[in-house]
């Protein structure tokens, strides 16, 4: 009889720890991270990156951005963005991180969609800064949540020692202005 209730115990023990407390992972081909250019005071072109990775253990999320994977649907473009502004030679990615608790949301339903707000950083491994954003939540499955950006995030380029290089691709395409302000937005599938 105390074998029994031991084992009873183990099994509820076991079957009522928080599952949504485990290890979530970005699904790459589910999830997007693009930002937008303004040039000529009024001339906007959306780009993204195409290799995002990423993971959620104990509520810290990190997400590694692949900047060479930059795509901004102009070949020379892209070419001048690894080389001259990310110089991806010497920094290949972004990581940014953020508290993230999906123990809260486990009780969403499947289709239910939350508004949360949430403190991140992006952080280019010689330049870091804090940033706040309002995310989407959305429980699309059993083990599936998409947390997205719920409006466009103004970054600061010159935050990450962007301004230089952004002044040489202006020279370079003989253009006027590039704002050094990029609105950033992210959809990211998350499966446990």
């Amino acid at each position: 009889m105390i074998r029994t209730g031991l084992l009873v115990a183990a099994w509820l023990a076991a079957t009522s720890a928080p599952v949504w407390a485990e290890s979530w992972s970005v699904v790459p081909e589910a999830s997007s991270f693009g930002f937008i250019s303004v040039k000529e005071g009024d001339i906007a072109e959306v780009h993204s990156f195409g290799k995002l990775s990423g993971t959620i253990d104990d509520g810290k999320a990190e997400v590694l951005i692949d900047l060479a994977s930059v795509e901004t649907h102009v070949d020379i473009r892209n070419e001048r963005m690894r080389e001259i502004l990310f110089d991806v030679a010497t920094t290949p990615n972004i990581i940014v991180t953020a508290e993230i608790d999906l123990e809260a949301y486990k009780d969403l339903a499947i289709g239910a969609r939350t508004t949360q707000e949430i403190d991140f950083t992006i952080d280019t491994g010689t330049f870091s800064s804090d940033y706040f954003a309002e995310v989407n939540v959305t429980r699309v499955g059993p083990d599936a949540v998409s947390v997205a950006s719920a409006q466009p995030i103004p970054v600061d380029a010159s935050e990450f020692g962007y301004a230089d290089g952004i002044e040489k691709l202006r020279e370079i395409a003989g253009l006027d202005e590039i704002s050094i302000i990029v609105p950033v937005s992210f959809d990211l599938m998350l499966r446990r």
